[in-house]
């Protein structure tokens, strides 16, 4: 009997590997080509800030893929939906790698956000469906962990591919990696989850049910605010490497590390939060980061005028970093606290909202081609004040939601 048990636990420490390499294939998607935009700029004969429009189209298709992928799931089971997602990603990392020009590389990264949003939305619903109620919390946070994670060696990889090799070499690590990802996959990922054919994919249906989620105020409120503060991180991502690279003079290895400091800030204040959370409410803390936010983005501004020297610059985003590893995860719980049978589709919708307003702002910033900081800084201002209109304005109206709030853990 214990041998047994051993067993059952190393499948299940398998497939929480397979699962956390699939939700790390996003990030890893996004930030490792970041150091090379200076490279593919040179290549097409174009500015450094519109080589962020393959970002743009990048999070459009994470935004559709993720609201696409929760239906179809739901259809015709988990792995099949999950492996057809792998070969559409693999086919468009393949197109990247030999894309011609910058229209080629958009529509190539689009196909790619489509084929990465099946492994997030994957991951998160084959540990409902693998492990039991109690163990699920801590499953998740280990995907959390891991997809933190990748950020941070992201653009040191893609730094280091580009210094020995050539910005296209970027995409075939990608299709290397996505390939053992199908085999792992294949090979080890059960699909517990059976198919219901029943499921209607008509798109008129699946929007309706979209619809009524997005009715509900407290959802709208805390997705909406959660996803203007996910826009302005990539006001900041889609600008970094013309930033650092650029105005300050980062070498890309360079800046490979920076940015991976500063996603480790947000990955130490996503876990000093779960301690935050012990003591106070996630209402309560959701509203005081909120408009610690909003005086860092401030200070962004006034530094961006005033002092425009890396070191300061450098500071006030690691804090505003770091912050945003609280708001992000609780403004996803609180939006999600009025759903429990429609908590899979609400958290599609929650993804989706966060990738949309990640797309507008990425557009926005890839719009400048001269002054680099100042746009940057007002981005993330405006993101950030939105926000707390949104917290602050709910308080005022919603009296009675706000006290079911404040009680939540």
């Amino acid at each position: 009997m214990p041998s047994t048990t051993l067993t059952h636990k190393k499948k299940q420490q398998i497939i929480l590997w397979v699962l956390g390499t699939l939700i790390a294939l996003g990030p890893l998607s996004i930030d490792m080509y970041l150091p090379a935009f200076e490279q593919i700029a040179q290549d097409f004969s174009i500015p450094k800030s519109q080589v962020g429009y393959s970002l743009t189209t990048y999070f459009i298709g994470i935004a559709l893929g993720q609201l696409m992928y929760g239906p179809v799931m739901d259809k015709f089971g988990r792995k099949t939906p999950l492996l057809f997602g792998l070969v559409l990603y693999i086919f468009a990392a393949l197109i990247c790698f030999f894309s011609p020009n910058i229209w080629w590389l958009m529509a190539a990264r689009f196909l790619q956000a489509i084929g990465a949003s099946a492994g997030m939305v994957a991951s998160k619903a084959v540990v409902r469906d693998v492990f039991k109620p109690e163990e699920v919390a801590r499953a998740i946070s280990f995907l959390m962990l891991i997809m933190g994670g990748a950020p941070i060696v992201a653009p040191t990889l893609g730094g280091f591919i580009i210094h020995h090799l050539h910005w296209p070499y970027i995409f075939l690590a990608l299709v290397i990696v996505a390939s053992l990802m199908f085999v792992s996959v294949f090979r080890f990922l059960p699909d517990n989850f059976p198919a219901d054919y029943s499921v209607n994919l008509n798109p008129i249906e699946v929007t309706k049910k979209y619809v009524g989620i997005f009715k509900n105020k407290i959802f709208l409120t805390y997705s909406l605010a959660g996803s203007l503060c996910i826009g302005a991180l990539f006001a900041y991502i889609a600008n970094a490497p013309v930033l650092f690279t650029d105005k300050f003079h980062f070498t890309e290895l360079q800046f490979g590390w920076l940015f991976g400091l500063n996603a480790a800030g947000l990955i130490a204040g996503s876990q000093l939060n779960r301690v935050v959370l012990k003591r106070f409410s996630t209402y309560q803390t959701t509203k005081f980061v909120g408009f610690i936010l909003l005086v860092f983005s401030i200070l962004l501004v006034v530094f961006s005028l005033y002092v425009d020297h890396y070191i300061s610059i450098l500071g006030c985003l690691f804090v505003i970093l770091f912050l945003l590893g609280f708001q992000n995860p609780n403004t996803t719980a609180l939006s999600l606290y009025p759903f429990t049978r429609k908590a899979g589709r609400a958290s599609a919708l929650v993804g989706s909202f966060k990738m949309i307003l990640g797309a507008v702002s990425s557009f926005v910033i890839s719009s400048f081609s001269g002054q680099y900081l100042l746009p940057m800084a007002i981005c993330i201002f405006l993101c950030f004040l939105l926000s707390y209109v949104l917290l602050i304005g709910f308080e005022w109206k919603e009296k009675a939601a706000v006290s079911f709030l404040k009680s939540a853990k």
